[in-house]
């Protein structure tokens, strides 16, 4: 397939604040990319922007409504004269056993993760359509790999992967393209946050020694460029991710053999921690969901 040439195009992403979508808006960018930095913390975005200059504008929108993103898209449309490409990365994480969960932090992380993907495609796809472009949805290992604490957050991206799929054959009969991103563990704030949490701790001495400390975070922007540039189907970072996505039937029930097994003893242990009685959790980050139980805002990040 012909590389497709992003200088000059314009590249819309969701939670462009940090991490995965900051990263990607200053790697395009330096391609010669104008970016459109959609999201909550416009402090934040607006930082980028200042950073990159020219080509860079900040679009304040919740992916929990619809009409913020329908007027981002009519913004970056305004703005640039289109959408070429856009990144659907917003997303959430907040772990929980879910007999104890808040009912409110499962139903935050699906709307956010599932919901606000769902929300952006229909927002950005006439665009995407009419101009042949590409479209990224960022799923996660965890649509293929479902892991005790991340009930919510990993039922979110299967969903997000099986609602790609979908559209990626409905698209197939257009000159766009529809894409699904696959990350392991990466070192962003959510992760981190994540990894501080004395339940997740406790999960981290179950997982294989590659995956128990996040992998940089250019390997992630390394493979987004890499699939914008090729409109890439599906595209993953770590290298891990792959083999495991291939091999997910087996994959699945290995995992829960060994947790039901030698790894018994640590997984009680981490959902006893995941008990709010307990306290040992807490909201590291109550925007971004870093983990914990219930979020200090009712906003959710985007």
């Amino acid at each position: 397939m012909a590389r497709y040439d992003i200088n000059g195009r314009t590249v819309l992403i969701t939670g462009a604040a940090r991490g995965i979508g900051a990263e990607s808006a200053r790697r395009l960018h330096a391609k010669g990319a104008n970016v459109a930095l959609v999201g909550l913390e416009p402090e934040r975005m607006e930082a980028v922007a200042a950073e990159l200059g020219d080509r860079a504008r900040v679009f304040e929108a919740d992916t929990t409504d619809a009409g913020a993103l329908e007027r981002a898209v009519a913004g970056a449309v305004r703005a640039f004269g289109g959408v070429d490409v856009a990144i659907a990365n917003a997303g959430i994480q907040m772990s929980g056993a879910v007999a104890t969960a808040d009912p409110r932090s499962i139903e935050r992380t699906l709307e956010v993760n599932l919901m606000g993907v769902v929300r952006t495609d229909k927002a950005v796809l006439p665009q995407i359509i009419e101009r042949g472009g590409y479209l990224l949805n960022v799923a996660s290992l965890a649509a293929a790999t479902h892991a005790p604490l991340m009930a919510a957050y990993a039922a979110s991206k299967a969903g997000v992967e099986a609602f790609t799929n979908s559209l990626r054959l409905e698209t197939s009969v257009t000159r766009a393209r529809v894409g699904c991103a696959y990350f392991g563990f990466i070192d962003t704030d959510i992760v981190r946050g994540s990894y501080e949490q004395p339940s997740n701790s406790q999960m981290r001495k179950m997982l294989p020694w590659f995956m128990r400390e996040p992998a940089p975070l250019s390997l992630a922007i390394d493979a987004i460029e890499r699939g914008v540039e090729k409109r890439s189907g599906r595209l993953w970072a770590p290298r891990y991710v792959g083999p495991i996505l291939a091999l997910r039937g087996v994959a699945q029930p290995l995992s829960e053999l060994q947790m039901r097994g030698v790894g018994r003893k640590d997984l009680r242990e981490a959902v006893r921690l995941a008990d709010p009685a307990t306290g040992a959790d807490r909201v590291e980050d109550p925007l971004i969901g870093a983990a914990g139980h219930v979020a200090a805002r009712e906003d959710s990040v985007a």
